[in-house]
């Protein structure tokens, strides 16, 4: 018997692990301490009430024998599929519901995928990451490129023509940096996928956060992605579905490779290995799209973006410098006075009770920079930055 060498190669501790003990740590030093965390991306506004109310519904739909529901179609209910295509009309972008598969979280899906693709495969992944992306292709046994993102390319990496990738993960807007790509931008990735044979990891968790009309919310709002792009949603920011888990991927029925379809592998592996979304949570995900979740969706979607319009004002008052705030719920910002992430964090926790999480947490290219989040509360949020104000004067 052989174990996977894949997680041998991991690191000891996930980033919000080693967060978390040092925070525990110093409040169990100083237990008047009142800590602020703007550090890891959960939502705190409760679900939409057309969310609850549908969810109570098919519950109770559960409780009797005309209505009760077993195993459910592994790519998920069509009647979600549907909510998810008309969503995706709405922002003019076409699919067929027969592309969508419903899961548990793009996390999920994100690592999931890989099954699909042969061990040897390039991989290309920006600096800074979100951590996931790494760490499910190291305990996949695959070697890593990275694409550098910094404060030249505004974070965000263009690709290199004289490099051959295989697989390519994009996610705008960017967990941790907040930086969105434009269209053209975005085009030049496509373009570059379609030419060499690479396909396009997606993520666009947070498209539900960009308000600027000009940018893009979708891949496949660019010419040629459905033959170069896999996208991957979750309804975990755009409706706080962090804890309830439901989430979604798109795969064109064009999309192949090496004369196989990859929507029909896609199906195959979901099919073999996963048995669906709960109808409770499908159903509550189908209200999200509804007129009136819609509307309160987006009272809460806004509630977030106040608390990234004060961060990213408050930063500005005193010239630090950040990507992020304004079409995203995370802001990244170069550490002041030339402290390193971990110092930097270390800084805001013991002088002004403030949390975030630290850039070196997210790659080499992430030293020297730190993530605050806009998912609190707005009065704490409001504090939070007149602290870290404060702390600089």
């Amino acid at each position: 018997m052989k174990i996977n060498q894949g997680y041998l190669r991991l690191k000891d501790s996930y980033l919000f692990s080693t967060i978390a003990k040092k925070v525990n740590a110093y409040k169990a030093e100083h237990p008047e301490a009142d800590i602020i965390r703007l550090g890891i991306g959960d939502v705190t506004l409760p679900l939409a009430p057309a969310v609850v109310d549908a969810m109570k519904k098919a519950a109770d739909e559960m409780g009797v024998k005309e209505t009760f529901r077993g195993y459910g179609p592994e790519p998920g209910y069509g009647f979600l599929r549907d909510a998810i295509v008309g969503y995706y009309a709405d922002k003019g972008v076409k699919i067929g519901a027969d592309e969508v598969y419903v899961s548990d979280g793009a996390k999920s899906d994100l690592g999931n995928i890989l099954d699909i693709f042969d061990e040897d495969n390039k991989v290309l992944i920006p600096d800074p990451v979100y951590p996931a992306y790494v760490d499910t292709n190291i305990m996949a046994g695959r070697s890593i490129d990275t694409a550098s993102g910094n404060m030249a390319n505004g974070f965000k990496p263009m690709p290199d023509p004289s490099y051959q990738a295989d697989l390519i993960y994009i996610c705008s807007p960017n967990n941790p940096t907040g930086a969105v790509y434009t269209h053209a931008e975005l085009q030049e990735w496509v373009d570059y996928a379609n030419k060499c044979g690479a396909l396009i990891l997606f993520d666009a968790a947070y498209e539900s956060f960009v308000s600027d009309p000009t940018l893009p919310r979708s891949i496949f709002e660019i010419e040629g992605a459905r033959t170069c792009a896999i996208e991957f949603n979750s309804f975990s920011k755009i409706a706080g579905f962090t804890g309830t888990r439901c989430g979604y991927t798109v795969v064109p029925v064009e999309l192949k490779r090496d004369g196989a379809s990859l929507n029909a592998m896609w199906n195959r592996r979901q099919s073999t290995k996963f048995n669906g979304v709960p109808y409770i949570v499908q159903r509550g995900a189908e209200a999200v799209f509804t007129p009136e979740g819609m509307k309160q969706i987006k009272a809460n979607l806004a509630y977030y973006m106040e608390n990234a319009r004060v961060i990213h004002q408050g930063l500005e008052s005193v010239g630090i410098w950040h990507t992020g705030g304004l079409n995203s719920p995370y802001i990244w910002l170069k550490c002041p006075l030339g402290l390193s992430s971990w110092d930097y964090f270390d800084r805001l926790l013991t002088r002004a009770g403030v949390v975030g999480t630290p850039g070196a947490g997210f790659g080499d290219n992430g030293e020297g920079f730190f993530r605050l989040t806009a998912f609190g509360d707005k009065d704490r949020t409001k504090e939070a930055v007149e602290r870290i104000i404060a702390d600089l004067k």
